[in-house]
């Protein structure tokens, strides 16, 4: 398995697309049922290969991604052979950027003292999909890119 097998509510939300997916190695919803009881290895490589497809298609999708914490904010656009990232980090460490209230701190503060702000760019490993999953993994979430574009077109000008 190349990333991390769906949960049960992901795979409960593809219900369709995983009734597809058997559907064209001519598995039958009885043949299904009884493939998990006789066969739970098989079916477990099943869940396993779907998962990857529904991954591989999320991942080379993806555009851009963000990552909160406390004091930092992660924010990354995804290229075809880099990643482009901005990291938004508050010098002062009450403010909470993970609060509605810290995100106002960050407008009234983004050209301050206590905030830094550092422009990247990384090219990808052998796998850009691997690498997008590695920034998922670690706790950044697929986002409208929004907030990148904003924040860009701020620092741009």
């Amino acid at each position: 398995m190349k990333y991390k097998r769906l949960t049960k509510e992901q795979f409960e939300a593809l219900h369709k697309e995983f009734t597809n997916f058997l559907a064209s190695q001519s598995i039958d919803k009885k043949e299904w049922d009884e493939i998990k009881v006789a066969k739970p290895e098989v079916a477990e490589q099943e869940l396993d290969v779907f998962s990857d497809l529904i991954w591989e298609g999320v991942l080379t999708s993806a555009q851009f991604l963000e990552h909160f914490s406390k004091n930092h904010i992660f924010l990354f656009h995804t290229q075809e052979k880099f990643i482009q990232s901005i990291v938004i980090k508050s010098l002062d460490t009450d403010v909470d950027f993970m609060s509605k209230d810290g995100l106002q701190w960050l407008s009234d503060n983004l050209f301050t003292e206590t905030v830094e702000m550092h422009i990247g760019k990384k090219e990808y490993g052998t796998d850009r999909n691997l690498d997008i999953f590695n920034l998922i993994t670690e706790g950044a979430i697929l986002s409208d890119g929004q907030l990148y574009i904003q924040i860009n077109g701020i620092i741009s000008t």
